[in-house]
């Protein structure tokens, strides 16, 4: 019903989203909510009786209703194999059937895990980070591990290890920090708990002392600058990310040294991640542009690379036929900039299995594999040879 003038109740038309027609519906008054109302199925429900639905259902009635033993339930809500999938199947239907929760507090009493996974991420809400992390959850989920998630600022240590102490308090088994930024860096090389930690992010020789995952951020820069080189190009720019962040510095690092490699010297520009640093390096290109020779960008993300796109786009600069442009991350809006561009795909769903499956393996006390992701590298519209 749609509220007319002065209070009154206007019916609704027939376009409207939900309209039903005026002998159909029916108005439950207060004192029949009390009473209760009977389903066509008998089912008795008012008060006594949402309380009753409302009451948890134990592991033993997901066992009765799958037609499976307690153990049997248990292995499958706890990860373990050895579970065929047609019963496995069987008791995640009684499981969402039942809207079985189950009762971490006796968990951890009777295993000692609290099936809990402290995550910390610092200092940024860029594309990167919030995709590592969201790799990270859904892999924890996966295994039936809820994710106890902590933001700190930029350069807030007393934040850091206000949230590394609530982690502890909540018994986590592992704890995760994604080290966008050195300053964290320096805050875990002196961090000593009792529970394993991975850091996602810096390289392993940055921190020795802790275990650390990433995906190969030198080997993605190197994977553009090789491109650009392969296509001719000799004249080649470095837009770089913002100092103390460490992608940006292992990214710079990888595209300085596969241009030596092959001999070239690069500009190396110092952005700060947002589109309009890139921007203004696009304002600068065509300024400065020659009618002889072509040149080549490498931005250090994608956001960059779309303010640089912009700007040459004004100035009538065409890309790729006199600049050619890479960027890094792989964005999902990468594939429809103008033109679409070529860049360094990161794989944020492996990462986040492979640091869980690193958690696991620390807290059973086995070996992890902290092996690098790879990057690929997605070729799109905008790199062409030097010579046209």
């Amino acid at each position: 019903m749609l509220e007319g003038r002065g209070g009154a109740r206007a019916a609704e038309p027939p376009w409207w989203p939900g309209a039903v027609p005026a002998q159909s519906r029916r108005v439950l008054r207060y004192p029949e909510v009390l009473q209760g109302v009977h389903s066509g199925a008998g089912e008795h429900r008012g008060l006594n009786g949402m309380e009753k639905r409302n009451r948890r259902p134990s592991m033993a009635e997901v066992a009765q209703h799958a037609g499976v033993s307690h153990q049997t339930v248990s292995r499958v809500i706890n990860g373990f194999a050895g579970v065929r999938p047609q019963t496995k199947e069987r008791i995640e239907a009684a499981i969402a059937e039942l809207g079985y929760r189950r009762n971490n507090a006796a968990r951890t009493l009777v295993t000692r895990r609290s099936g809990l996974l402290g995550v910390i991420a610092a200092g940024s809400f860029l594309y990167g980070p919030t995709s590592t992390l969201a790799g990270i959850e859904e892999a924890a989920r996966h295994r039936s591990y809820t994710t106890l998630l902590a933001t700190i600022r930029e350069g807030a240590q007393q934040e850091f290890e206000n949230a590394i102490g609530v982690c502890l308090d909540r018994a986590v088994e592992a704890i995760v920090v994604i080290a966008a930024q050195e300053d964290v860096m320096r805050y875990l090389s002196s961090l000593s708990v009792d529970v394993p930690v991975i850091v996602v992010g810096p390289d392993p020789h940055e921190l020795p002392s802790l275990a650390t995952m990433s995906v190969d951020q030198n080997e993605g820069a190197r994977l553009a600058v090789r491109h650009l080189l392969e296509l001719g190009h000799r004249r080649i720019v470095l837009l770089s990310g913002p100092e103390r962040w460490v992608d940006a510095a292992q990214r710079t690092k990888g595209a300085v040294e596969e241009c030596a490699a092959a001999g070239v010297d690069p500009v190396v520009v110092h952005g700060d991640w947002t589109p309009a640093s890139g921007y203004r390096l696009g304002r600068e290109i065509a300024e400065r542009a020659e009618p002889e020779g072509a040149l080549a960008v490498f931005a250090a993300n994608d956001a960059m690379a779309l303010g640089l796109l912009s700007a040459l786009h004004e100035a009538r600069v065409e890309v790729p036929g006199r600049v050619s442009v890479v960027g890094f991350d792989d964005i999902p809006e990468a594939e429809f900039f103008t033109p679409s561009l070529t860049t360094v795909r990161q794989d944020f769903t492996e990462l986040g299995h492979r640091v869980v499956e690193a958690v696991m393996a620390e807290v059973d006390g086995q070996e992890a594999d902290l092996t690098p992701v790879p990057p690929t590298l997605s070729r799109r519209g905008s790199t062409a040879s030097a010579c046209g």
